[in-house]
């Protein structure tokens, strides 16, 4: 699992953890958010609140949470549709990640930080967050670090993308 605070560049990072290593699998998750002004329309599964309520009460989420007035979650992997053999890889928010410890134990929460609060808030800054989005996660973001550094099996700063990388790339090899 990978999770930190909003613009700490989770996306990033594991889209490119992803795309250099085939035996890892990233789950997809779902939101009823909006999708931001160039997003990726594959970044998430975007759906109503109606949809996603659904799914929770028929336990479709592995893990899911309410955040800033908007659903997230991870749906149960599926084994049987190209999951077998590989290492499955949940990009969560915190919430997220310490209902998945407590179903899953062994389960390795990689928690990730910013270089600095002021290059967090440029960062969401950069992806389009409105003023007050981007305000919002950041004070989320002064109550979750000492939490995601309390439970954390391993943190890591991102502050050059490549090492970043490189170092989950060695926290994933070690946990194999």
């Amino acid at each position: 699992m990978v999770s930190g605070p909003g613009g700490v560049g989770k996306g990033t990072i594991v889209s490119e953890l992803c795309r250099r290593n085939p035996a890892l699998w990233l789950s997809r998750s779902w939101t009823t958010r909006e999708r931001r002004d160039g997003e990726d329309p594959d970044a998430y599964v975007f759906t109503d609140s109606a949809t996603f309520e659904a799914q929770v009460a028929a336990g479709q989420f592995l893990e899911w949470t309410e955040f800033l007035g908007n659903y997230y979650g991870s749906p149960v992997p599926d084994f049987d549709i190209g999951t077998h053999g590989r290492d499955v890889v949940l990009e969560i928010e915190l919430d997220g990640a310490q209902q998945v410890k407590q179903r899953h134990p062994e389960a390795v929460l990689i928690f990730v930080l910013p270089p600095s609060r002021e290059e967090q808030e440029r960062r969401l800054r950069g992806r389009g967050d409105p003023d007050s989005k981007v305000l919002a996660r950041l004070k989320k973001a002064e109550f979750e670090e000492p939490i995601g550094r309390e439970v954390a099996d391993h943190l890591v700063v991102n502050d050059d993308l490549m090492d970043t990388v490189g170092e989950l790339e060695a926290i994933i090899a070690g946990s194999r």
